[in-house]
This record gives structure tokens, C-alpha cells and sequence, in this order.
């Protein structure tokens, strides 16, 4: 080719794309969007993310995609509805925490006061509670298939917080067949559902109607119920799904609170003695802790409310579809737009907490030292999209805080004063830095 004709169609690109790029402003334009950055065809903003924080760049965030409208109103009901007839907010479901909470004592026993990571510790107890719920049974700490499960669902969460990931929930159709590191999340979810439709399948051989035995069986007979009806939601893909987001979201967000928790407490020494002297007034050391405690004991339920808070284990939420045409407050949203609740900007807003940035349980209490509660407090999202995990998530923060602070101490192995509380990973997720912890008997 001629090098005239080469700078031809070079040029001829170039004005393409610039044509293209303004077309693309004017649209944005002329729609009333909400002010922010134009995107660029294909790649949107990508360009503008801050790869180590993207929540600090945008006015949208990223996640993965979950279900919508119809669909997700009837799996959303069902879901409510199953886990609390199995116990979620109950006494039920207490008393599996409350027996988890004592296998994980025994784990930290054997310890011996000696430095230790407790990420899957933390993560085997709070699974333990899920899988009893989802899967009807509990798994033994040294089940190396559990183990398994645990690793990919850790490193699931830290993938789905890397810049790859925007591209891979933009363009998964795409880039699950280029290679990179974002096919390490597709492999590590489909190795995750796969173990799950193994369960399913167990379940399907030897399910009795009459005799429901956890949240799958009773996903397999609403099936069996709405087999003939075209517009139902209720068949093995959403079984699969369903479950593992149960699994995932019952695992990963708490244990990941309680292993941040124990950091803020160790940077905080003088958090840490209150919470155990409310402890020994409150409960003592001859019993082990119950839900009904939290009411009795309004700066430990604080200081847990503050961790939750600074910790933002899900800064941008998770993303829901605009149904229709939505005018919201004088800008346009079309129809099918992705909106993500920025639910860090709330937790850290200086109108609702007086010095967002720093540790401090006086968040939640008024002059008196009672607990105080605040509309700004909302680490499971709000409104009808609200986590439906919560009532469980909130008593496994509190009982599990109390029976470890109950029996041990903590102690870090570098100084308070040098204990680096930034998260190891910022995007979807914050991940907790990794360290090692010594637990004292108390």
C-alpha cells in the first residue's frame, strides 16, 4: 500500500472516531444524565478509574449483576420466606451460632497464645452457620473439600475487586475467551456452582416432599410446584445461583467484618478493654452470650456498629436495573441503566458522623452512653433491595465479637500505633489486610 493511501485511511479513522466521540457527548448531553465524566464508546470511563481505589472514582461503581424485576421478586420472596422458617432471626438460628462460636473457641485454644492468621478460621465458623441453612449440614474444620471451597470463595472476592473485573462483568460474553487474569473469577465461580449443582443433585436422589431438610429441598419442590408454569422464576440455573450468592454472601461479608474488626480493636487497645469490661458486667464468664445481651450492652453494640462502618466491606453495593424511564431529581435515567448505591459515601458522610475518617463508637451513642441509632448506618443497603441476610449477619457480628472477647485478648505483634488499617484490595469489596493475631486467655 502506498504510504498516501496508509495516511488516508489513517486520517479517515482519526475523524471517525472523533465524530464518534461527539456524537457520543451530545447524546449524554441532550439525555439529562447526572453530571460525570462523557464515557467512550465500548470502554466507557474505564480510563478514568483509579486501578487501587475505583470507588473513589466515579459517581457509578461496578459489582456483578443480579437479578431484576420479576425474576428477582420472586426469588427474593421465596428466599425471605425459606430462611425464616429455618431460623434466620430466630432463636433457631442462635442457637447455630452460638454452637459454631463454641468450635471456633476450641479452634483458637489450640493456638496456644502463638501468632496466627485468622482469615480461614474466621471464615470455617461463619460458613458452618450458612451451610447449615443452605445445605442442612455442617462441615467438619479439617473437610478439605470445604477448604477448597473457602480458598476459591476468598480469592473470588478479592478478584471481583481488581480493575479486571469492570471489564469482565462489561464484556463477560467477550472476556472469558481472551486471556488475562480476569478468567481466573470465571473459572473460580463456575468451580463454585458446579460444587453446588453436586449438592443439588444429592438432594434431587433422596428429597421427600413431606420433609423439607434445608433451602435447596425447598427450591426442588417449589419447582416441582410451578413446573407447568411458563413465567416461573423457579428452575436449576436460579437454583444454582440463588444458592451460591446464600453461600458466598453468608460466608465472605462477615468473616471478612470480624477479621477487620479484630484490626481495629488492636489499633485501639482502650475500645477493646470497654467491650471487655461491659462484657464481664453484663454477661460474666460462666455463661456464653446471647442476642437478647445486645439491648444491655450499648457500647459493644457500637463499637461493632463503628466497625462495620469504617470496615464498608461493600462500598458501592450491587447493582440494580432501572425498570422504566425514571425522572430522579431532574435528571433522565433510561430505562435498563445500572444505578450501584454508593453506600460508602453514606457511612463516611460528615452531615450523619461528626468525624467519619476516625475509629470512634461515640458514632453511635448519645451524652448518656446509650446506643443511638443513625440513618446514615447502612453497610446492607436500604430500602426494598436491602440485604436479606441481615437479621442473621448482625447476630453473628455481636455473638461472635462477644464469646471471643469473652475468653481471650488480642494481641498484635507490631505497635497500635503502626497497625496499617488500608484495605489490601479496594473495589467491589474493601479486603482486610492480611496479619497475624496472638489470642490471649482471659
Amino acid at each position: 500500500m502506498e504510504l498516501g493511501g496508509a495516511l488516508s485511511i489513517f486520517l479517515g479513522i482519526c475523524v471517525s472516531c472523533l465524530l464518534l466521540i461527539s456524537t457520543w457527548k451530545r447524546m449524554y448531553k441532550e439525555g439529562k444524565l447526572p453530571p460525570g465524566p462523557t464515557p467512550l464508546p465500548f470502554i466507557g470511563n474505564l480510563l478514568q478509574i483509579k486501578t487501587s481505589e475505583p470507588f473513589k472514582s466515579f459517581l457509578h461503581g461496578y459489582g456483578v449483576a443480579l437479578a431484576n424485576g420479576e425474576r428477582w421478586k420472586q426469588l427474593r420472596r421465596f428466599s425471605l420466606t425459606t430462611l425464616r422458617n429455618f431460623g434466620m432471626g430466630k432463636r433457631s438460628i442462635e442457637e447455630r451460632i452460638q454452637e459454631e462460636a463454641q468450635y471456633l473457641l476450641e479452634e483458637f485454644r489450640k493456638t496456644k497464645g502463638l501468632p496466627f492468621d485468622p482469615t480461614f478460621f474466621l471464615s470455617r465458623t461463619v460458613s458452618n452457620v450458612i451451610s447449615s441453612v443452605v445445605f442442612g449440614s455442617r462441615f467438619e474444620y479439617d473437610d478439605k473439600v470445604f477448604l477448597s471451597l473457602l480458598r476459591m470463595i476468598n480469592e473470588s472476592f478479592i478478584e471481583m475487586s481488581t480493575p479486571w473485573a469492570q471489564l469482565y462483568d462489561m464484556y463477560s460474553c467477550v472476556m472469558r475467551y481472551l486471556p488475562g487474569r480476569h478468567n481466573r473469577i470465571y473459572y473460580l465461580i463456575e468451580e463454585l456452582k458446579d460444587f453446588i449443582a453436586e449438592r443439588i443433585k444429592t438432594n434431587q436422589a433422596t428429597l421427600d416432599p413431606n420433609n423439607p431438610r434445608d433451602f435447596i429441598d425447598c427450591f426442588l419442590i417449589q419447582m416441582e410446584k410451578e413446573k407447568g408454569n411458563p413465567s416461573s422464576e423457579f428452575n436449576l440455573k436460579n437454583l444454582v445461583l440463588t444458592t451460591l450468592n446464600l453461600f458466598f454472601a453468608g460466608t465472605e461479608t462477615v468473616s471478612s467484618t470480624l477479621r477487620y474488626g479484630f484490626l481495629f480493636l488492636m489499633k485501639h487497645p482502650e475500645v477493646e478493654e470497654k467491650v471487655h469490661q461491659e462484657i464481664d458486667h453484663i454477661i460474666g464468664l460462666n455463661r456464653i452470650p446471647a442476642s437478647e445481651d445486645r439491648m444491655n450492652m450499648p457500647y459493644t453494640d457500637a463499637v461493632i456498629h463503628e466497625i462495620q462502618r469504617l470496615t464498608d466491606i461493600v462500598p458501592m453495593g450491587v447493582p440494580h436495573t432501572v425498570m422504566r424511564d425514571t425522572q430522579f431529581r431532574g435528571y433522565h435515567l433510561p430505562k435498563g441503566t445500572n444505578v450501584f448505591p454508593l453506600l460508602g459515601s453514606v457511612l463516611g458522610d460528615p452531615k450523619y458522623f461528626s468525624n467519619p475518617q476516625k475509629f470512634n463508637p461515640g458514632h453511635f451513642l448519645d451524652e448518656k452512653g446509650r446506643f443511638k441509632k443513625n440513618d446514615a448506618f447502612v453497610p446492607f443497603s436500604s430500602g426494598k433491595r436491602v440485604c436479606l441476610g441481615e437479621a442473621m449477619a448482625r447476630m453473628e457480628l455481636f455473638l461472635y465479637f462477644t464469646t471471643i472477647l469473652q475468653s481471650f485478648s488480642l494481641k498484635s505483634l507490631v505497635a497500635a500505633k503502626d497497625i496499617d488499617l488500608s484495605p489490601k484490595l479496594s473495589g467491589f469489596g474493601n479486603i482486610p489486610p492480611t496479619y497475624e493475631v496472638c489470642l490471649v486467655p482471659r
